[in-house]
């Protein structure tokens, strides 16, 4: 298998997408955040159900962090591509009753794809509900970050376990 991010003498180099052709692009990924067993029944909620933490609104919060993180994926992932999102948007849900399950979902009409920026958002989203709620345990897990879908560039992908 040829790896694409390093040139004949083995040193990293960024991928020339300047040949690809503009295509609409979508990726989906997922994130779980685990909670020991009550925790989540524990939490303060508003009058309008949002969760809250010592810290303030947790899935508000998680929410805008994620989508700040994906339009920044270029400047924390080495050799990724500044991609101008068409759109992102991140969605909390509960699984469960131990369980937030995070989806980012990613879209830019560009040369190369977005599954970085969706993966690199529900990341960022998991990590922003483990501290928002670590003040109230350190025994939160974050798992199973994923692609679940990618779509617009030579190949796509599905998972079908989803």
């Amino acid at each position: 298998m040829e790896l694409t991010h390093l040139n004949k003498d083995n040193q990293p180099v960024m991928v020339d997408v300047g040949d690809k052709r503009v295509t609409r692009r979508t990726a989906t990924a997922q994130a779980a955040v685990l909670f020991p067993p009550g925790l989540l029944d524990r939490l303060e909620r508003t009058a309008d159900g949002e969760q809250r933490s010592p810290k303030g609104p947790i899935t508000q919060t998680a929410i805008l962090a994620g989508i700040a993180a994906a339009k920044k994926t270029s400047e924390l992932i080495p050799l990724c591509h500044l991609i101008p999102l068409d759109n992102c948007r991140v969605e909390i849900r509960t699984q469960g009753s131990d369980q937030l399950l995070i989806q980012c979902i990613a879209r830019a009409t560009h040369k190369t794809g977005v599954e970085m920026e969706a993966l690199t958002g529900a990341a960022i989203a998991a990590l922003t509900v483990y501290d928002m709620c670590k003040a109230l345990s350190h025994r939160i897990v974050i798992e199973n970050i994923r692609l679940i879908e990618k779509t617009g560039g030579k190949s796509d992908v599905h998972d079908d376990a989803h």
